[in-house]
């Protein structure tokens, strides 16, 4: 079989001269958006800018050369297995990593989704290259298989987002705790920044005059735990305080025509406005409208939280999750009962009051920034990448 076969020419015979030398294997990046994508790519422009001498070889099973991808140089040389049948897209990259395993004698892989774990622990660990798992929230949260416990087992580390993922995905699969590290989410404050409501944008929503309570999720039947209609429950009690304010929902999903039907029932279908699917580069200016970012939910993490405060907008989170972690355990935001609509709707209400400390929007930005900035991020991955 031909690698070439893969969608590019792959050179294997080059070599680094860099101090280190590392293989990053992934599920999808570029052909998705989500939190994870989002994460990766973080990843990705803190290692592009560790410094000479740090080099690695990307594998991708589900993207292709066609998909966009702004982080291809000398430092992040990419390989895609997008294939029609993805057991054949499985078996090229097995094969393209077994061919980087001898010929390189990489420093360490990192393995970028449980689902590619026992692969990569089965080609690794015969060669006595040690591996690290990435976790990220919920895939973790339940019991894996025995293949899967065995790989993450054979992990020399196990790096996750935020301490509450940690904690579930060791006591429900057995990981010891000592063996994760902490690479939490990061935000670019350069993409996400204070700014005035864009006329046209509350022109088009119908938000002249309003208080804007804003949440940005999916709207599936299957992740009614982002609490949106926790919010929509909560809106008849905000609304007797704040006449004004209206609900704008960012997300799309087969979950929308209940949240209508729930908001009709309870009186306030006038009142939340579905704004479905916003491309990533139009978030900022709609995170923009928003007096306050609301979502009662149970995270890993939550980067949508960092990408409101960096805009300067207040935000509420439930308050058993990963969220912690991004709220500094409510130094920096409103965390109450992800499934209790009174509890969000006295927080709203304090928030539109905006005379608490983490109303301040400068302030806001300040601290996600100076905690959780790509230079943050950095850092914290230099840490773990020299302590290999």
């Amino acid at each position: 079989m031909s690698i070439d076969t893969v969608g590019e020419n792959i050179s294997l015979n080059h070599t680094s001269g860099g101090k280190t030398q590392h293989i990053f294997l992934f599920l999808e990046v570029f052909c998705q958006e989500g939190g994870i994508q989002s994460y990766v790519k973080d990843i990705f422009r803190a290692y592009s800018g560790l410094g000479q001498g740090y080099q690695a070889e990307v594998l991708i099973l589900r993207d292709s050369p066609e998909d966009s991808n702004p982080f291809t140089s000398d430092i992040l040389r990419f390989h895609y297995f997008k294939s029609r049948k993805p057991q054949l897209g499985r078996i090229k990259m097995a094969g393209v990593l077994v061919k980087l395993l001898l010929q390189r004698r990489p420093q360490q892989v990192f393995c970028g989704h449980i689902k590619l774990a026992v692969l990569i622990q089965t080609l690794c660990q015969p060669l006595g290259i040690p591996y690290t798992i990435l976790t990220y929230g919920k895939e973790f949260w339940e019991p894996l298989s025995d293949k899967e416990r065995r790989a993450l087992a054979g992990a020399k580390e196990i790096w996750t987002i935020s301490r509450y993922s940690r904690d579930r995905a060791c006591a429900v699969n057995g990981i010891n705790p000592q063996k994760v590290r902490m690479l939490p989410c990061a935000i670019d404050g350069d993409k996400f920044t204070p700014g005035p409501k864009q006329p046209e944008l509350v022109e088009k929503y119908g938000l002249q005059d309003a208080k804007v309570l804003m949440t940005v999720a999916r709207l599936w039947s299957g992740d009614i735990y982002k609490g949106v209609d926790v919010t929509i429950r909560a809106l008849p009690k905000i609304v007797q305080a704040f006449p004004e304010v209206k609900y704008l929902v960012i997300g799309r999903g087969d979950d929308q025509p209940r949240l209508a039907q729930l908001a009709q029932d309870l009186g306030v279908s006038d009142r939340v406005i579905f704004a479905g699917f916003v491309p990533t580069e139009q978030l900022m200016a709609h995170y923009r409208l928003a007096d306050a970012y609301i979502m009662p939910s149970q995270e890993g993490f939550g980067i949508v939280y960092l990408e409101a405060m960096a805009c300067g907008v207040p935000v509420l989170s439930g308050d058993d999750d990963g969220s912690a972690d991004p709220l500094q355990d409510g130094k920096l935001g409103w965390r109450v009962p992800h499934r209790n609509p009174e509890a969000v709707a006295a927080a709203c209400l304090e928030i539109l009051q905006g005379n608490d400390k983490r109303c301040d929007g400068e302030w806001l930005r300040e601290q996600a920034i100076a905690l959780f900035g790509i230079e943050a991020l950095q850092k914290q991955l230099l840490s773990l990448v020299q302590s290999q």
